[in-house]
């Protein structure tokens, strides 16, 4: 046993690198339907912005924008080329096709695993998450 309490801690928050706050803050939530939980100045150009899916379910992003060129670099390659993020909904064909509506680029069709149902798409920078309906 490892002493620390299972049920006091969580993942929260995820960093995703970015190349400008405002483009991506538009595509999570017009693209995604995310909503935007905080946007705070830090001065200097820095800000604390983060989103989350709507209902406020799951890990926060944290929308990090790049100011080296390693963190360029890393921009929609954070995993190198895995699928980065899982979006996990109740409903995959509801889902799918108002992403599709809202112009979000699916790399395949969706399919059927033994986990349940998947597509992966891009997200602003290329990043690849999974769409996934879990079988219940």
């Amino acid at each position: 046993m490892s002493g620390f309490a299972a049920s006091g801690r969580r993942v929260a928050t995820v960093s995703v690198v970015v190349a400008d706050y405002d483009q991506a803050i538009a595509w999570y939530v017009d693209k995604l339907g995310f909503m935007l939980a905080e946007d705070v100045d830090l001065g200097g150009g820095k800000r604390w912005v983060t989103v989350a899916p709507g209902g406020g379910q799951g890990a926060r992003l944290l929308l990090a924008k790049a100011d080296s060129e390693s963190q360029v670099a890393a921009i929609g390659n954070q995993t190198g080329g895995r699928v980065f993020l899982f979006l996990e909904t109740d409903d995959f064909a509801r889902d799918h096709a108002l992403m599709l509506a809202k112009g979000v680029e699916f790399r395949e069709e969706p399919r059927h695993e033994a986990y349940g149902t998947v597509a992966v798409f891009a997200d602003i920078h290329g990043n690849l998450w999974d769409l996934l309906e879990p079988k219940r």
